[in-house]
């Protein structure tokens, strides 16, 4: 997995790979898009459901990058910066490892409140965190020449990288989603559901601690190059 994060390319490579990872994930919400189609016995709701959803995992990703956008302009604590984001997402992997349920809030929004429920469930699974990492790499001194740049350019920069990488992601993410969701609301129906059904929640934790990890580990190499 270190392969992805090889480079300029590498990085994006990951930001899709990620959103593909949340795309395929039940807790990410599609299994709700194919619940909405079924109720109301039209496809359209399905793809509704699905807009909705992406709206929201969107905004979560948006909430999260966009102030270490801000963060990145200090260039001279881009290695603490990088330190701290990973040991972030570390420490959320832990604890949702050892704490696996959902927080409570999530009993409280109604099932039609997508894009809300999209944008919580996020910000609790730490999806937005997940790509800090890979967009501080992208956000990396010697790509922006902060020494040459205005502090405005560079906000500029930085900002259009996170649109940039939370719309890929995003993107990504609701392009897999909508696949499983249309196959198993057109071909594999309710059974399949019933069947294939596991849960994913220690897996996502223990992703969350390889990336942090691998956000160290990136981290520390830029510091000694």
């Amino acid at each position: 997995m270190a392969i992805l994060f090889d480079g300029t390319a590498g990085l994006w490579r990951a930001v899709l790979g990620i959103g593909l990872y949340h795309g395929l994930n039940p807790g990410m919400g599609w299994p709700l898009a194919v619940s909405a189609a079924l109720m109301e016995r039209r496809e359209s709701a399905l793809w509704s459901a699905m807009g909705a959803l992406g709206f929201g995992h969107l905004i979560s990703m948006l909430g999260v990058l966009l102030p270490f956008a801000a963060m990145s302009l200090l260039v001279q604590w881009q290695y603490e910066i990088q330190l701290a984001a990973a040991a972030l997402l570390v420490t959320l992997g832990l604890y949702l490892f050892v704490r696996n349920r959902h927080p409570r809030v999530l009993a409280r929004i109604p099932p039609h409140r997508l894009a809300l429920w999209s944008f919580v469930i996020a910000l609790a699974h730490g999806a937005g965190l997940m790509l800090v990492p890979i967009f501080l790499g992208l956000c990396a001194p010697e790509t922006l020449d902060a020494g040459h740049q205005a502090a405005a350019q560079l906000m500029t920069r930085n900002i259009a990288a996170a649109l940039l990488v939370a719309l890929a992601h995003t993107l990504t993410m609701i392009v897999a989603s909508g696949a499983i969701a249309f196959a198993v609301y057109r071909y594999l129906g309710l059974k399949f559901l019933t069947q294939a059904w596991f849960d994913l929640e220690r897996v996502w934790a223990a992703s969350l601690v390889i990336v942090g990890l691998l956000g160290l580990w990136a981290a520390q190499t830029h510091s000694l190059a």
